[in-house]
């Protein structure tokens, strides 16, 4: 459920709101839209370039790392991969 009007973010949250409902496997579109859909408007800049650079990482890779079936990169372990992970298993 988004918690903002997508028309009031700026264009660097609306472009990161597409890329992550577009991710390209399923479960990663939902999983990262649901969580840009709730969290992108209050990230800080900080935190959107790190959701950013884990937008670059391939999907099966992310989804190891949400799961838990992989460790996480240091260069990932980052505080808005700790808030997407806490958001889904707050769900």
């Amino acid at each position: 459920m988004q918690t903002h009007p997508a028309a009031q973010l700026d264009a660097r949250r609306k472009k990161l709101l597409f890329r992550s409902w577009h991710r390209g496997m399923r479960e990663m579109d939902l999983l990262m839209g649901q969580f840009a859909d709730s969290q992108i408007a209050g990230l800080s800049d900080a935190e959107l370039d790190d959701y950013e650079a884990l937008m670059e990482a391939p999907d099966p890779e992310i989804f190891k790392w949400l799961t838990g079936t992989v460790p996480v990169p240091d260069n990932f372990a980052t505080s808005v991969f700790a808030k997407l992970r806490g958001y889904h298993t707050a769900k």
